[in-house]
């Protein structure tokens, strides 16, 4: 598993790579732009425009949802990418912390109308996921979302069969969505897939 330091290094070279990916329909970026736009949409087509980023990254999107006048919040482990991150986007308020470890005390004080994490949330255990996305639930407002875009898919069977085609490429380390189980723990997620292996999941508040 990457740790700070190691996105760090990558930061500067990690838009190339996706892209490269994304390009090719491989394995872990196939359908990453698809799945950013989608995003996108939705999060411009609420009238809030509070937005929390976990694990932004070199905000690749959340820069974007930034120059059409959204307020951006954000959480990253990698110094680096914030610091990317914060030149895009001068008046972002963005904290460095492990979301792992759970949000830093600054975001937990605000309210969302959106909460994104894009291929972030694959570093917690399901078990991890769980938890964390409790916790985000009550941070949004009302009619707010949650929209995970990451290297997901709708059965455990799916997810397998990806392993198998992908085969050395896996990624052992990381823990992917799978939505029929974490549909058990939250009955009112929706899945789309987006690639053979990425999908939109959605969680609005209750």
């Amino acid at each position: 598993m990457l740790n700070s330091k190691d996105f760090d290094l990558w930061a500067d070279d990690y838009d190339k790579s996706v892209g490269l990916s994304d390009e090719d329909g491989s394995y872990p970026f196939a359908g990453y732009r698809k799945l950013l736009n989608a995003i996108y949409n939705r999060v411009l087509s609420h009238a809030g425009k509070t937005v929390l980023d976990i694990g932004f990254g070199t905000a690749t999107l959340t820069a974007k949802l930034y120059e059409q006048g959204c307020t951006i919040y954000g959480q990253d482990f990698s110094a680096r990418m914030l610091e990317i991150a914060q030149a895009k986007m001068p008046q972002a308020r963005l904290y460095q912390g492990d979301f792992s470890n759970g949000l830093v005390e600054e975001l937990k004080h605000n309210r969302y109308d959106a909460i994104i994490a894009t291929y972030s949330l694959h570093h917690l255990t399901d078990e991890q996921k769980v938890g964390f996305l409790s916790g985000l639930l009550p941070l949004l407002n009302e009619g707010g979302c949650i929209y995970i875009g990451d290297v997901a898919f709708a059965t455990r069977a799916e997810l397998e069969k990806c392993r198998e085609e992908t085969g050395d490429d896996w990624d052992q380390d990381e823990f992917y969505m799978v939505f029929d189980e974490l549909k058990k723990a939250f009955p009112r997620m929706r899945f789309e897939p987006v690639s053979s292996c990425a999908g939109l999941l959605s969680l609005e508040k209750e």
